[in-house]
């Protein structure tokens, strides 16, 4: 999933000819098919997670994740093995946005982060791929990160231990909470094979089954649903406070696409900032979002537990995607799926979200490390400690309609900060 970095995979320029891989597309087969469900499995746990943690339709996140995958694969020509899904960057953002504004106007805050993708994709189709780094450096994008996931690290903790839950104790809770983290824990690092690539999910089921165990999990919903039912869609609306709240959001995930397409190259052998181009793959990722947003999805990008899946099972042909995709949305439209995953207990979610958004936050400090950068040095140190403590301490600048606080102030400081401030001397 695109909340854990995928930049950490070696350069594409370091593979193998591409004549050393089979063709970048086959015919479909009954294997495309099983290995395309097989990959919505993968994504599966993930991709509901978004929904489920923002008061959002999981049903509308299946059928705007398969949606946003075809789209990315007619702008990319179908020559990319990624699946497209719930965005965990835009989590915190989300939660924020809909307590302020409301899931409409928050749908058209997220309509216009995809049109920053995209206006993103121009400059880099006529400046070249320099001008994200001259814009957007390691020192302004670690930290905003770390903003992103530590922002509402308190309201997991409040989940976790049952404060939003009147029919669950504290006890009952903590149980919950801990077996659900511990589970998704183990799998990440003990799993071997698939079990390694749905830790999210196995935590999930473990929680689930669990509450199923100790009686507090009321299945009348489940049964009360239609097996076929229409997912919960809404429309945006455009207010300009909460477009103003999520646009510079979309500044952290649209450079983790560049990494998450390095790494899909680096398995695939094959340099996709060249073909289709960086510029069309950010282009699609950008109306992914955009499309996902009209009918009241989360936010897309690239999962990287699936490009763990592509490299585990050798499968590089594109049209796997297209199967994973069309099993998406097909699953939007069981009533009962949407069901069944509104009952998932909140102390669940809870546990599963304070490693979560602890992990974004590595993200971010690795980020950092891994630019080289000396952040003792004075301009280093002013960018990257104001990003914190106004993203993190709650600062707010303005009022009404020009309000700018958490995350959003943090990224245009530390632009801002960063065109202004004259460059480290050397030796700093």
């Amino acid at each position: 999933m695109s909340s854990s970095s995928s930049s950490d995979s070696s350069p594409v320029s370091s593979a193998s000819p591409d004549t050393a891989l089979p063709p970048a597309k086959e015919p479909f087969t009954l294997t495309t098919v099983v290995t395309g469900a097989q990959m919505l499995f993968v994504a599966f746990g993930a991709l509901v997670l978004v929904p489920l943690l923002t008061g959002l339709d999981p049903n509308v996140a299946l059928f705007t994740a398969g949606v946003g995958t075809l789209v990315f694969q007619c702008v990319t020509k179908a020559s990319v093995p990624v699946f497209l899904a719930s965005s965990f960057a835009f989590i915190a953002p989300i939660q924020g946005s809909v307590a302020s504004f409301g899931i409409p106007a928050t749908m058209g805050g997220l309509f216009v982060a995809g049109l920053v993708y995209i206006a993103l994709a121009q400059c880099i189709r006529v400046k070249g791929v320099g001008i994200v780094h001259r814009l957007l450096p390691a020192v302004v994008v670690g930290p905003v990160i770390m903003v992103i996931g530590l922002a509402l690290a308190p309201t997991a903790v409040q989940m976790a231990t049952g404060e939003f839950s009147d029919s669950i104790t504290h006890s009952q809770a903590l149980i919950l909470s801990l077996i659900s983290l511990g589970v998704t824990l183990l799998l990440s690092i003990f799993g071997r094979g698939m079990l390694r690539l749905i830790p999210i999910l196995g935590g999930i089921l473990t929680g689930y089954l669990l509450g199923l165990a100790m009686g507090i999990i009321d299945l009348s919903p489940v049964h009360a649903a239609q097996w076929l039912a229409l997912p919960s869609f809404t429309a945006p609306t455009f207010e300009f406070s909460a477009i103003l709240f999520m646009i510079p959001v979309a500044i952290a995930p649209a450079v983790e696409h560049i990494g998450d397409m390095v790494a899909i190259g680096s398995v695939t052998r094959r340099d996709y900032l060249k073909k289709p181009g960086l510029h069309r793959t950010l282009l699609g990722d950008g109306l992914a979002t955009s499309v996902a947003s009209m009918f009241g999805g989360p936010p897309n990008t690239t999962y990287s537990e699936v490009t763990g899946a592509v490299m585990l099972t050798r499968n590089f042909n594109p049209r796997v995607m297209t199967v994973a995709a069309c099993v998406a949305i097909s699953l939007a439209f069981i009533g009962k799926v949407g069901a069944i995953l509104q009952t998932i207990p909140t102390p669940v979610m809870g546990g599963i979200m304070c490693l979560l958004f602890g992990s974004i936050a590595v993200v971010g400090m690795n980020t950092l490390v891994r630019a080289g950068d000396s952040l003792t040095a004075p301009r280093n140190l002013v960018i990257a400690s104001l990003i914190l403590v106004f993203g993190i301490g709650g600062m707010q600048v303005g009022g009404g309609q020009f309000t700018l606080q958490g995350v959003s102030l943090a990224a245009i400081l530390g632009i801002v900060l960063n065109l202004i401030l004259p460059p480290a001397r050397e030796g700093e």
